[in-house]
C-alpha cells in the first residue's frame, strides 16, 4: 500500500514497534469472531497455532491475550498460549443473527478484552471482523462500525499496534459486500495513521483461494487457509517481535 497503510511491513528502525525490547514476550490480542477462535481447525487454534510456531522457529517471544481460551497444549515444543478474543457469530458493533443479542466485539473493549486476568493491555491487536455483519448490513454501515471500533481500541490501548485485516472471502455468493467493505479499509487506516495512530493494514482477501482454503461450510478456513492467514499476519508483525 501507499502512505500510512504500508508502514507495518516495512520493518527496520523506522517502523513503530510496541513490543518489549528484550526479555519479555510481545503480547498479541487475536480479536474477531469464529475465524479468530479457529473454528474448523481448533486443534491448531486456527491461525494462532501456525503464527506462534513461526515466531518460535524464528527464536522470537510472543504470547496471546484475551478472555477466551482454546487450542492445543503445546505448539512447536513450547507451551501454547491459548488466550484469544474470538467471539463466534459476533459482528463489529451490531447484533447479528448469530450473536445471541451481543452487539459485536466492540462491547468487549476494554473489558474483558484488556483485563489483567486475560493478560492485560496488548502490544499488538490482530483484528479480523465483519464476516457476520456482511449478510445483514451494507458495507457503508460496516465501515462506520469499524471506524468506531478502531477509535475505541485506540483510546483504550493508545500504544498498541492495531493490524486491521481486509477479511477473507466466503466460498459462496458474490462477496460483493465483503469486497466493498475491504475496499474502504485502506482509506480508514491511512487516515488514522496520518493522525499519528498506530494502525496498519493486512490484506487477507487477495490470494485467499476459496476452493482450497475453506472448510466444507464455505465460511471457515481449513488448516491451509489458517496457515495463509498466519503468514500474512507474520508478514506485518514479524520484524517487530523480540528475540
Amino acid at each position: 500500500g501507499s502512505g500510512g497503510a504500508g508502514v507495518g511491513g516495512a520493518g527496520g528502525s523506522s517502523a513503530y514497534n510496541p513490543c518489549p525490547t528484550s526479555g519479555a514476550a510481545c503480547k498479541i490480542l487475536p480479536l474477531g469472531d469464529s475465524i479468530t477462535y479457529g473454528v474448523n481447525d481448533e486443534g491448531n487454534a486456527g491461525y494462532r497455532g501456525p503464527l506462534f510456531a513461526t515466531a518460535v522457529a524464528a527464536g522470537q517471544k510472543i504470547t496471546f491475550t484475551g478472555s477466551l481460551s482454546n487450542g492445543p497444549t503445546n505448539v512447536a515444543g513450547q507451551l501454547f498460549p491459548m488466550q484469544n478474543e474470538g467471539h463466534s457469530g459476533w459482528g463489529i458493533s451490531e447484533v447479528t443473527p448469530y450473536s445471541n443479542g451481543n452487539a459485536g466485539i466492540a462491547t468487549v473493549i476494554p473489558t474483558p478484552a484488556f483485563s489483567s486476568s486475560g493478560g492485560g493491555v496488548p502490544d499488538i491487536v490482530l483484528l479480523h471482523i465483519g464476516t457476520n455483519d456482511q449478510g445483514s448490513f451494507p458495507a457503508t454501515q460496516m465501515t462506520s462500525d469499524l471506524q468506531g471500533l478502531l477509535n475505541k481500541i485506540i483510546s483504550n490501548a493508545p500504544n498498541a499496534l492495531i493490524v486491521v485485516a481486509q477479511i477473507i472471502p466466503l466460498g459462496y455468493g458474490t462477496n460483493s459486500v465483503i469486497q466493498a467493505y475491504n475496499q474502504s479499509i485502506p482509506g480508514l487506516v491511512q487516515t488514522l495513521a496520518g493522525a499519528g495512530k498506530h494502525v496498519v493494514l493486512v490484506d487477507m482477501y487477495d490470494g485467499f483461494n476459496t476452493s482450497t482454503m475453506l472448510g466444507s461450510d464455505s465460511i471457515h478456513p481449513n488448516s491451509t487457509g489458517y496457515q495463509f492467514m498466519a503468514a500474512h499476519w507474520y508478514s506485518v508483525i514479524g520484524s517487530l517481535l523480540p528475540k
